[in-house]
């Protein structure tokens, strides 16, 4: 057991807990949880891992929330909660066995000590996601042992025993509405204790003679202090107080012969012997008498069933008054149109689990689609399973009703009691579930099986006297392989990856563990091995959407994957994720209407689907619908206020509308929903350095590489630093831009810039060539080689660069009037004026706010004399740029020209 529970403790989230953390962990960590609590749906709805019996559980906030204040996402200290949780639970039970089933201690120890090492608990304490087992387990033993301690046990008189306590029949309501909030399978705690308090407690003071009940002889008061110390010898038990074991119902008729000799009686005809008794007893005109004696057991009866009644009422009202939606993948047999199938399965079912309990082989962590066939027909030979079942379920009761007349046997009552009721909600049968098997479910049940066996084991090794050592050492053999069972559960349980493939290993029938398995290959990389595996989940389950929608993002051929979302659709109309990936493929495509259609259903099918409004939202922006756009942002932040991802998107949508101030906040409230969200620190620094505050960009920048060193990060640092004349840090920042991001050419293209500008011309000029070596269509690298060439004045290699990137013919006619620049700078340069100036007019015609070429043009017929035409050309650049000094420089000097001009003129004409 040591080595179980310390091989849990280290280990990662496994897949359950992973979804479920992330999904739940914003109510975690916010002090709005308990406002949450009727949207809320419990660490226990894991995505696509497993849906068991839908939950709204507050409750189980509380723990989780602890661990996270205490220690954040650790996953050692949820493991360590887990198992903490499962040694009281534990102990509970030893203390629970000590004083209500046993009557030898030693007993007690042996049966917490199986139900310690029984390797069905793995997913429960190993897997976050079974803590609510766990803690529901523990509320449901303290409930019951506060109901026990509630009743006068040591009660002897005509009625049945009284309330002693009243206090701790409260606190058992209290622990029994704890458990159910926790786990629902937890208010079967209330039928166990009732049906305990009828068959054990209550009947402790009476007897049944000659067809009435009379009176045993009432407690005499004590008359001194150490008198109402004293207990009665049969009421204590190795020198402790115990639950009574005595009293006999007699019958309402003289005895059989058969009765004078029931040490020879079958279990059956005792059975139906106390059960003629028990009737005759209700039917002797002895009704009102009955009601009388039994009152104190009927009042608290009526008080419990009352508050049932109401509990549950208020979790439906949790649940938004309905029951959970499950799908044909999640439980198979509840689908099935035929009542015979739908009854044979959930029979075998309940065999199935009893077999888990004895002889736990096979466990897997999802028993979904494919796992356990449908029982079809009256014939299937696993039908035998259920006859034997039910016939042990039968003789086991009967047992019980044989002994009740003795009040004898209520290991029996109490292994029964734990075993059947809290496995009920589980069982179909008020209810679907969303499950076939679960593992973790059985956690509660499985104490009643560890008393039955324990309980059976000593009857054998009475029975089996002479082989009482054999007995014990191949009990003995069962724990220690149990534990070595416990213990390759756990490391089954040590990461999503051997979790996942020891599902495929174990169960290669069930399409579930399939898609589960290829989810975890796709999210690593691994897309040809997921293909493989979305592709067997699809030929054991056809109808599974969700695969045919994963292996549509998978799919490079657009047309294919196309085929595989509307295939997916055909099977669920409603899967949003289907309509979100399709909408997409036809946005890539242009069909912007239709990709409007299919998210806007996403939306209405997944309300809390992020994701989706931000797509939307960009399409419509796209389309100039600013308005929309905006509606379907501020809808998405109010249905998901947690989504750290939509604030920062629509931060970026208010910067491109023109509402920068407003970008700030939502930044901001990314960044608090996510503290190590650095796309919205990188976005909020930009944001600072186009509003000039380059300190407070800096400073975001910073705080993003302090949670992430990436490229992407790293880049527009580099930038900041560049452009405020900062090369040594530019250089330091994009140098290690390139190491981590050997192949990106942008960044590789400005370490090369600014390699460049500081003189280093010839590791930029290398750098920029290697660049075009592996894409000679680059257009940046031409203008940067003929920015190097011409810094290095080869004017001729800077002029051929240019044409080289004209040659590529870019589309934007800015772009193109800057290479036309350029080229005229370079040819200028080479003092060909009159290309030059053609140059330069190319580029004023393309793009007429270039105030550099109308100034360069300006110039050329300044040299030239041309000076009206010059002049021109300069007021037109000043037009652009009024606080140019150089053009009022050029201008001044013009002037000068042209009065020393008209002033040679007039002397030429005196």
């Amino acid at each position: 057991m040591r080595q179980r529970l310390t091989e849990s403790l280290s280990w990662l989230f496994p897949s359950k807990s992973i979804y479920s953390v992330a999904e739940n962990y914003p109510y975690c960590k916010a002090a709005t949880w308990l406002r949450q609590l009727q949207k809320f749906r419990v660490f226990e709805r894991c995505l696509a891992i497993t849906r068991p019996l839908q939950s709204s559980n507050g409750s189980i906030l509380f723990p989780y929330r602890l661990n996270i204040l205490l220690a954040g996402m650790n996953p050692f200290y949820f493991h360590a909660v887990n198992v903490i949780l499962h040694c009281l639970v534990t102990l509970v039970l030893m203390y629970t066995c000590d004083k209500a089933v046993f009557k030898d201690c030693r007993l007690a120890f042996v049966t917490a000590l199986f139900f310690a090492v029984h390797p069905i608990h793995t997913e429960a304490v190993t897997g976050i996601v079974g803590r609510a087992d766990v803690l529901a387990c523990l509320l449901f033993l303290l409930a019951f042992l506060s109901y026990n301690r509630s009743v006068d046990q040591l009660y002897v008189g005509e009625h049945f025993p009284p309330t002693a306590s009243p206090f701790f029949l409260l606190l058992s309501l209290f622990f029994g509405t704890c458990a159910m909030l926790v786990k629902e399978t937890g208010v079967t705690v209330f039928g166990v204790c009732l049906v305990y308090d009828f068959f054990s407690l209550s009947c402790n003071g009476l007897k049944l003679r000659n067809g009435g009940i009379h009176r045993r002889p009432a407690r005499q008061p004590a008359v001194s202090p150490s008198a109402s110390l004293q207990v009665p010898p049969a009421g204590r038990e190795n020198g402790k107080h115990r639950f009574a074991h005595r009293g006999t119902w007699s019958s309402c008729h003289p005895a059989s012969p058969e009765e004078q000799q029931s040490s020879g009686l079958s279990v059956p005809s005792k059975a139906m012997w106390a059960i003629r008794r028990y009737c005759c007893y209700l039917t002797a005109n002895n009704n009102q008498n009955f009601l009388y004696t039994a009152r104190p057991f009927l009042k608290r009866a009526a008080l419990v069933i009352s508050y049932v009644i109401l509990v549950l009422y208020f979790r439906l009202w949790i649940m938004g008054g309905s029951m959970p939606m499950f799908s044909e993948q999640d439980n198979p047999a509840s689908f099935s149109p035929y009542l015979l199938t739908r009854f044979l399965t959930y029979s075998y079912l309940l065999a199935f689990n009893a077999w888990l309990l004895l002889a736990p082989i096979t466990l897997c962590y999802d028993w979904q689609v494919g796992s356990i066939p449908l029982v079809e027909s009256i014939w299937d030979a696993r039908n035998l399973a259920t006859v034997f079942l039910v016939l042990v379920m039968t003789l086991l009761s009967l047992h019980c009703i044989a002994a009740f007349k003795k009040l004898e046997h209520k290991e029996v009552l109490v292994g029964l009691l734990f075993l059947v009721f809290p496995f009920i909600p589980a069982s179909n049968l008020f209810f679907r579930v969303g499950f076939v098997v679960a593992e973790r479910v059985l956690y509660m049940p499985s104490m009643g099986y560890c008393i039955l066996f324990v309980h059976g084991l000593k009857k054998l090794s009475t029975w089996l006297s002479k082989w009482r050592i054999t007995i014990l050492t191949l009990f003995a053999l069962l724990l220690l392989l149990f534990s070595w069972k416990t213990v390759k559960q756990n490391e089954i349980w040590l990461s999503r990856e051997s979790l996942f493939s020891s599902g495929v290993k174990t169960l290669p029938h069930n399409a579930k563990v399939h898609y589960n398995y290829a989810n975890f290959l796709k999210d690593q990389g691994r897309n040809v091995e997921a293909i493989y595996h979305y592709k067997t989940a699809l030929k054991l389950y056809p109808r599974h959407a969700s695969a045919l929608n994963n292996l549509g993002t998978l799919t490079k051929d657009v047309v294919e994957a196309k085929d595989y979302y509307r295939q997916a659709l055909q099977l669920n109309p409603q899967h949003n994720r289907a309509l979100f990936n399709l909408g997409n493929l036809l946005k890539s495509q242009g069909k912007k209407e239709e990709a409007v259609i299919l998210l806007r259903d996403s939306i209405k099918y997944g309300p809390e689907f992020a994701d989706a409004y931000s797509s939307l939202a960009s399409l419509l922006a796209e389309q100039e619908r600013l308005k929309e756009a905006e509606e379907v942002y501020k809808a998405g932040i109010e249905n998901c206020p947690e989504s750290s991802d939509l604030h920062n998107n629509y931060g970026v949508f208010l910067v491109d509308t023109g509402a920068p101030e407003q970008a700030v906040s939502h930044y901001r409230q990314a960044i608090r929903l996510s503290p190590a969200h650095h796309v919205a620190m990188v976005n909020l620094g930009r944001l600072h350095r186009s509003l000039g505050q380059n300190k407070e960009a800096e400073a975001w920048y910073k705080r993003a590489l302090k949670v992430s060193r990436k490229a992407e990060i790293l880049s527009p640092l580099g930038a900041l630093y560049y452009n405020t004349g900062r090369y040594e840090e530019a250089l330091q920042v994009y140098r290690e831009a390139a190491s981590l991001q050997p192949s990106n050419k942008e960044i590789r293209l400005a370490l090369a810039q600014v390699l460049a500008m500081m003189g280093q011309t010839k590791e930029a000029e290398k750098m920029t060539n290697h660049i075009l070596n592996e894409d000679a269509e680059c257009l940046e690298c031409y203008r940067l080689l003929s920015a190097i060439y011409s810094k290095q004045e080869h004017y001729a290699k800077a002029l051929e660069a240019i044409e080289k990137a004209l040659q590529l013919k870019p589309k934007d006619p800015k772009v193109i009037s800057e290479l036309f620049f350029t080229k005229g700078n370079q040819l200028r340069e080479q003092n060909l004026l009159d290309k030059a100036f053609e140059s330069y007019k190319r580029a004023v015609e393309l793009n007429p706010d270039q105030a550099q070429a109308w100034m360069n043009m300006g110039g050329i017929e300044h040299i030239k004399g041309s000076y009206v035409t010059a002049r021109g050309y300069y007021e037109k650049a000043l037009q652009l740029v009024p606080n140019s000094k150089l053009l009022k420089e050029n201008l001044a000097k013009l002037d000068r020209l042209e009065k020393r001009f008209q002033e040679v003129q007039e002397k030429d004409q005196t």
